[in-house]
Protein backbone atom coordinates (compact mmCIF):
# COMPACT_ATOMS: atom_id res chain seq x y z
CA UNK A 1 0.00 0.00 0.00
CA UNK A 2 1.28 3.92 -1.14
CA UNK A 3 0.30 6.28 0.89
CA UNK A 4 -2.05 8.64 -1.01
CA UNK A 5 -2.00 6.85 -4.07
CA UNK A 6 -5.12 6.10 -6.33
CA UNK A 7 -4.50 3.36 -8.49
CA UNK A 8 -6.71 3.24 -11.85
CA UNK A 9 -7.74 0.32 -14.03
CA UNK A 10 -9.77 -0.69 -16.87
CA UNK A 11 -11.78 -3.73 -17.94
CA UNK A 12 -13.83 -4.38 -21.43
CA UNK A 13 -11.24 -1.95 -23.62
CA UNK A 14 -11.25 -4.90 -26.02
CA UNK A 15 -14.99 -6.59 -25.74
CA UNK A 16 -17.50 -6.78 -29.05
CA UNK A 17 -20.60 -5.82 -26.77
CA UNK A 18 -20.95 -4.35 -23.47
CA UNK A 19 -19.99 -1.29 -21.30
CA UNK A 20 -16.16 -0.43 -20.59
CA UNK A 21 -15.24 -0.08 -16.71
CA UNK A 22 -12.82 2.15 -15.00
CA UNK A 23 -12.58 1.89 -11.48
CA UNK A 24 -10.12 3.79 -8.95
CA UNK A 25 -8.97 2.88 -5.58
CA UNK A 26 -6.82 3.88 -2.58
CA UNK A 27 -6.24 1.55 -0.38
CA UNK A 28 -7.08 2.37 3.37
CA UNK A 29 -5.06 -0.70 4.44
CA UNK A 30 -2.85 -3.56 2.94
CA UNK A 31 -5.51 -6.46 1.78
CA UNK A 32 -3.43 -9.68 1.14
CA UNK A 33 -4.01 -11.90 -2.30
CA UNK A 34 -4.11 -8.42 -4.59
CA UNK A 35 -2.63 -8.96 -8.19
CA UNK A 36 -3.95 -8.51 -12.10
CA UNK A 37 -7.60 -9.64 -11.89
CA UNK A 38 -6.99 -11.82 -14.97
CA UNK A 39 -4.62 -14.15 -13.13
CA UNK A 40 -7.26 -14.19 -10.56
CA UNK A 41 -10.06 -16.99 -10.26
CA UNK A 42 -13.33 -16.05 -10.81
CA UNK A 43 -14.51 -16.83 -7.25
CA UNK A 44 -11.23 -15.37 -5.65
CA UNK A 45 -11.86 -11.37 -7.46
CA UNK A 46 -15.34 -11.85 -5.93
CA UNK A 47 -14.08 -12.94 -2.08
CA UNK A 48 -11.73 -9.78 -2.82
CA UNK A 49 -14.19 -7.33 -4.10
CA UNK A 50 -15.77 -7.14 -1.26
CA UNK A 51 -12.64 -6.73 1.07
CA UNK A 52 -11.34 -4.00 -1.11
CA UNK A 53 -14.50 -1.73 -0.90
CA UNK A 54 -15.08 -2.00 2.75
CA UNK A 55 -11.33 -0.90 2.71
CA UNK A 56 -10.54 1.24 0.23
CA UNK A 57 -12.45 4.74 -1.01
CA UNK A 58 -13.15 4.05 -4.89
CA UNK A 59 -14.99 5.04 -7.56
CA UNK A 60 -16.21 3.11 -10.20
CA UNK A 61 -17.30 4.66 -13.84
CA UNK A 62 -19.31 2.76 -16.36
CA UNK A 63 -19.14 3.68 -20.41
CA UNK A 64 -22.45 1.57 -22.10
CA UNK A 65 -21.30 0.72 -25.61
CA UNK A 66 -23.39 3.87 -27.54
CA UNK A 67 -21.33 6.50 -25.84
CA UNK A 68 -17.81 4.17 -26.65
CA UNK A 69 -19.44 4.33 -30.29
CA UNK A 70 -20.35 7.96 -30.28
CA UNK A 71 -16.77 9.93 -28.56
CA UNK A 72 -14.65 6.69 -29.18
CA UNK A 73 -12.80 3.94 -26.70
CA UNK A 74 -9.86 6.53 -25.79
CA UNK A 75 -12.16 9.53 -24.98
CA UNK A 76 -14.25 7.29 -22.82
CA UNK A 77 -11.32 5.81 -21.01
CA UNK A 78 -9.98 9.81 -20.41
CA UNK A 79 -13.36 10.97 -19.31
CA UNK A 80 -13.75 8.06 -16.82
CA UNK A 81 -9.99 8.65 -15.51
CA UNK A 82 -11.13 12.10 -15.06
CA UNK A 83 -14.34 11.41 -13.06
CA UNK A 84 -12.23 9.25 -10.76
CA UNK A 85 -9.55 11.92 -10.04
CA UNK A 86 -13.06 14.49 -9.34
CA UNK A 87 -13.88 11.88 -6.87
CA UNK A 88 -11.00 10.51 -5.68
CA UNK A 89 -8.83 13.52 -4.36
CA UNK A 90 -5.47 12.38 -3.55
CA UNK A 91 -1.57 13.37 -4.26
CA UNK A 92 -0.82 10.58 -6.79
CA UNK A 93 -2.89 8.70 -9.85
CA UNK A 94 -1.34 5.53 -11.23
CA UNK A 95 -3.52 3.68 -14.59
CA UNK A 96 -2.48 0.36 -15.43
CA UNK A 97 -1.35 0.72 -19.41
CA UNK A 98 1.27 2.68 -21.70
CA UNK A 99 -0.76 5.78 -21.88
CA UNK A 100 -1.82 8.97 -19.35
CA UNK A 101 -4.05 9.81 -21.95
CA UNK A 102 -3.07 13.52 -22.01
CA UNK A 103 -3.85 13.89 -18.50
CA UNK A 104 -1.40 15.64 -17.01
CA UNK A 105 -1.28 14.67 -13.05
CA UNK A 106 -1.91 11.23 -14.29
CA UNK A 107 1.12 8.81 -14.37
CA UNK A 108 1.22 5.08 -16.30
CA UNK A 109 3.49 2.22 -15.82
CA UNK A 110 2.58 -1.16 -17.90
CA UNK A 111 1.84 -4.08 -15.55
CA UNK A 112 1.22 -2.12 -12.59
CA UNK A 113 -1.85 -3.85 -12.32
CA UNK A 114 0.57 -7.29 -11.13
CA UNK A 115 3.40 -5.13 -8.98
CA UNK A 116 1.03 -2.55 -7.44
CA UNK A 117 -1.27 -3.06 -4.73
CA UNK A 118 -3.66 0.05 -5.55
CA UNK A 119 -3.84 -1.12 -9.02
CA UNK A 120 -4.78 -4.51 -8.35
CA UNK A 121 -7.37 -3.43 -6.26
CA UNK A 122 -9.07 -1.68 -9.31
CA UNK A 123 -8.42 -4.02 -11.89
CA UNK A 124 -10.58 -6.09 -9.44
CA UNK A 125 -13.34 -4.20 -9.09
CA UNK A 126 -13.55 -3.12 -12.87
CA UNK A 127 -13.46 -6.68 -13.70
CA UNK A 128 -15.66 -7.56 -11.56
CA UNK A 129 -18.36 -5.29 -11.85
CA UNK A 130 -18.23 -5.45 -15.56
CA UNK A 131 -18.69 -9.01 -15.68
CA UNK A 132 -21.63 -8.84 -13.02
CA UNK A 133 -23.36 -6.52 -15.49
CA UNK A 134 -22.85 -9.02 -18.37
CA UNK A 135 -23.99 -11.50 -16.60
CA UNK A 136 -27.15 -9.48 -15.12
CA UNK A 137 -28.04 -8.54 -18.51
CA UNK A 138 -27.61 -11.97 -20.67
CA UNK A 139 -31.28 -13.07 -20.06
CA UNK A 140 -32.37 -10.07 -21.89
CA UNK A 141 -30.33 -11.60 -24.89
CA UNK A 142 -30.18 -14.76 -24.09
CA UNK A 143 -28.93 -16.10 -27.73
CA UNK A 144 -26.01 -14.23 -27.42
CA UNK A 145 -24.71 -16.07 -23.88
CA UNK A 146 -22.71 -12.90 -22.42
CA UNK A 147 -22.66 -14.54 -18.61
CA UNK A 148 -20.25 -16.88 -20.47
CA UNK A 149 -17.98 -15.05 -22.87
CA UNK A 150 -18.55 -11.61 -21.88
CA UNK A 151 -18.80 -9.65 -24.69
CA UNK A 152 -15.58 -10.72 -26.00
CA UNK A 153 -15.07 -11.49 -29.37
CA UNK A 154 -14.95 -15.72 -28.71
CA UNK A 155 -15.60 -17.88 -31.63
CA UNK A 156 -18.97 -18.57 -30.48
CA UNK A 157 -20.00 -15.22 -29.84
CA UNK A 158 -18.93 -14.00 -33.54
CA UNK A 159 -21.25 -16.83 -34.45
CA UNK A 160 -24.36 -15.24 -32.53
CA UNK A 161 -23.74 -11.92 -34.38
CA UNK A 162 -23.62 -13.98 -37.10
CA UNK A 163 -27.12 -15.35 -37.34
CA UNK A 164 -29.30 -12.80 -35.17
CA UNK A 165 -26.99 -9.23 -36.00
CA UNK A 166 -26.04 -7.32 -33.13
CA UNK A 167 -27.80 -6.31 -30.22
CA UNK A 168 -28.31 -3.08 -28.37
CA UNK A 169 -25.76 -4.29 -26.27
CA UNK A 170 -23.19 -4.22 -29.07
CA UNK A 171 -20.35 -1.89 -30.13
CA UNK A 172 -21.38 -0.94 -33.56
CA UNK A 173 -18.02 0.48 -34.85
CA UNK A 174 -15.80 -2.64 -33.67
CA UNK A 175 -15.22 -4.05 -36.85
CA UNK A 176 -14.82 -7.43 -36.80
CA UNK A 177 -12.98 -8.74 -39.83
CA UNK A 178 -14.82 -12.38 -40.51
CA UNK A 179 -18.37 -10.27 -40.77
CA UNK A 180 -17.05 -7.44 -43.40
CA UNK A 181 -18.14 -7.83 -47.06
CA UNK A 182 -15.86 -9.34 -49.30
CA UNK A 183 -13.85 -6.48 -51.82
CA UNK A 184 -12.09 -6.91 -54.70
CA UNK A 185 -8.47 -5.21 -53.01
Amino acid sequence: MIKDLCGIDEAGRGPLAGPLVVAGVILLKDIDGLNDSKKLTAKKREELFDIIQQNSKYHIVFTDNQTIDEVGLTKAIKDSILEIIKNLQTTTYLMDGNSSFGITNLQHKIKADATISEVSAASILAKVSRDRFMCNIASKYPQYNFDKHKGYGTKAHIEAIKQYGYSHLHRKRFKIKILQEPTLF
